[in-house]
This record gives C-alpha cells, structure tokens and sequence, in this order.
C-alpha cells in the first residue's frame, strides 16, 4: 500500500498522531480535515493545518481507512519461517518522510530470531537512522519493536539503536537509491 496522492480526509474522532519530523505526541480533533501524503506499511502520513502527522494503522479507522489484518503463522513454524515473516514487518517499517522501507534504507543492520523454553520467541533487532538527530528515531523504533510483536510466537521485539557503523547512502538497496535519484 503506497500513495503519493493528497487524498483528502476528514477525522471521524479525536485520534492520537505524532508530529513529523519532531516525533512528539498529539491528539488530533475529530472534524479536522487534511491531506493523506504517505500511505505504506499500515500507516499514514497526512497534511493538516501546515504539519505532517503520522497515523498508526491500528487508528486508521479514525480517517475511514481499514486497519491492517492480523498476521497468521502456520501452525508449527520453524524459526526460519518466523524469520521471513520478520524480515516481511519489517519492510512494513517507514520513516514518514521518505517512502522507503527501513530494510531498503539499510537501517536494519541484523534481526535475529532466539527461541524460548516457553516456546515463544524474541526477535532482536540492531538498526541505525539516516541522521543521529533524527526527531523520529524513538517513534520508528516503537513502530518496529510493535510491528515484530504482532508476529504469532513473538513474545517480545528487543530493538537496539546503534551508530556504529554509521549509516551511509551506499547502504541503500539499489532500488532505494533509484527511487530517490541518490546514485
């Protein structure tokens, strides 16, 4: 699910969002009325009175929108299907500003899957930002941490932010670079 459009829309209730670039939390009145910029993974950025917001897809409903399906795993996974399916949420994982999925962004430096003796899993995660500064750093962690737990067997998503190495547009996947014309 992707979109570049202005769709309009109008908020149906009083919805929690956060403010873009500065990570902030606000509620959003219902009656408000904006633009949809961003549409992927599940989330959207939308345009109203001069800012950028994101809206997380369990909120979706507030601007009329479907939230997304729960993830199904088949009975039994092994630790390599859990993999996939991590690897999958997290393509599902974008900064608001830039249509680029984290793993094509090359912020995703390792995730790895570690059974349990419960039978559960973690998963843990090291991944960077394009900028240290960055005010969505700790608002695309959370998007990350919440999406990996939303895996069946997942018990918890452990999302460490590193620096080192720094990231770099060379970690780019070649279409991410294509895409946003940085050769």
């Amino acid at each position: 699910m992707y979109s570049r459009s202005s769709e309009p829309v109008r908020f149906e209730r009083d919805c929690a969002v956060v403010l873009v670039p500065q990570g902030e939390q606000v509620t959003l009145p219902a009656g408000s009325v904006g633009y949809i910029t961003q549409a992927l993974g599940g989330s959207y950025t939308v345009f109203v009175e001069g800012n950028l917001f994101r809206i997380s897809g369990k909120d979706a409903d507030a601007i009329g929108k479907e939230a997304p399906e729960p993830l199904e795993l088949p009975e039994g996974a092994d630790d390599e299907a859990v993999e996939q399916l991590v690897w999958k949420q997290l393509r599902t994982c974008f900064d608001p500003e830039i249509p680029i999925n984290v793993v094509d962004l090359g912020l995703v430096y390792e995730a790895l899957v570690k059974p349990r003796d419960d039978g559960q899993r973690t998963v843990e995660v090291r991944m960077t930002l394009t900028a240290p500064g960055c005010g969505m750093g700790d608002i695309l962690i959370d998007d990350v941490r919440s999406k990996l737990e939303m895996i069946p067997t997942v018990a918890e998503a452990d999302v460490e932010l590193v620096f080192d190495p720094p990231w770099g547009r060379h970690m780019m996947s070649e279409a991410a670079r294509l895409e946003t014309g940085m050769f």
